[in-house]
């Protein structure tokens, strides 16, 4: 019960700076009313704009609570409250609740090594998830290795060298400038000598040469089926919750070229634009899987919906 309560209190000042600068905003709003009408719902329209939920997002849950006022009325604000609660929550239905469990099953149950590709553009913290990634997964039990395929910059390849020794995982790089597929082809086949797990492949994010950027994609997959037929098992996409919209904007570029399946959010614990999450899971139906919450390698955390929402309306 106390491990509990404790990981509880951990989440909540992890999101502190989202729940007190849009949740509890949206809260006060709501149960100081006397009485509900239309016009609340301007004022809580612009308290989740502000929390970069996004506009498409914002209107969906906007027209669902304007409906109900029309139609039904509410009895009491905290009906009002419980409602947008209900209709956040919704979005992360049928989305979420099988991604994270099953990808720790499919790597114990399924055929090895998992392969792993990490996609993101620079600044994102990519190369600080892939050490905490690796980490995580150390601690399940998983053995893991790393290929630094972001030949492009020497401190990428440097960079992921001490976060792998802090993670105690092996690291497969070359030089600077080496072909990325090389080094993806070098670290799959190591992976299956050594009967490794999981394999992780960083690779660039030189999103503004988008052509070039989704050609060494492609061929880091061509090659990694000569030793894996199946690789990528797993495309991660890698953002910066504290960028807000611009987040949505990497997403879509992303996927115009590959085939994201899932979502790791760093930087939550800083940042008031938490609600990124939200617009997110309904734009795209992406599930997330991750949120890096600090500097720490252990500061990696599953991607729980039910205590997401709870913790921001608490």
């Amino acid at each position: 019960m106390f491990f509990l309560r404790k990981k509880k209190e951990n989440f909540d000042n992890e999101l502190k700076k989202t729940r007190e600068s849009f949740f509890s905003k949206i809260k006060n709003l709501i149960f100081l009313k006397k009485s509900i009408d239309l016009k609340i719902l301007d004022q809580i329209e612009n308290l989740l704009l502000s929390a970069d939920i996004g506009t498409k997002t914002t209107i969906k849950i906007i027209d669902s609570l304007e409906k109900k006022i029309k139609n039904d009325g509410y009895k009491s604000t905290k009906d009002l409250y419980n409602s947008l609660k209900k209709e956040i929550k919704n979005f992360f239905t049928g989305i979420v609740n099988d991604s994270n469990d099953s990808l720790e099953e499919k790597i114990k149950y399924g055929k090895k090594p998992y392969v792993i590709m990490i996609v993101g553009v620079n600044g994102v913290g990519k190369t600080t998830t892939i050490g905490k990634l690796a980490f995580f997964f150390k601690k399940k039990g998983f053995s893991t290795i790393i290929g630094a395929s972001d030949t492009f910059r020497a401190a990428a390849i440097n960079q992921l060298e001490i976060w792998s020794n802090k993670a105690g995982v092996p690291l497969i790089k070359q030089h600077i400038n080496a072909d990325p597929a090389s080094v993806a082809y070098d670290t799959l086949q190591s992976a299956k000598s050594k009967n490794k797990d999981i394999v992780l492949i960083d690779t660039a994010g030189r999103l503004q040469n988008r052509v070039d950027l989704m050609e060494e994609l492609s061929k880091i997959s061509r090659v990694m089926k000569k030793i894996i037929p199946e690789s990528p098992h797993e495309i991660m996409l890698i953002l910066d919750a504290s960028t807000g919209q611009n987040a949505f904007e990497q997403v879509k570029k992303f996927i115009s070229f590959v085939k994201i399946s899932s979502i790791i959010l760093t930087k939550i614990e800083g940042t008031a634009k938490g609600g990124v999450i939200i617009g997110i899971t309904d734009q795209f139906k992406i599930p997330i899987r991750y949120l890096g919450v600090g500097e720490k390698i252990e500061d990696l955390r599953k991607f729980d919906e039910i205590e997401f929402i709870n913790s921001i309306f608490n």
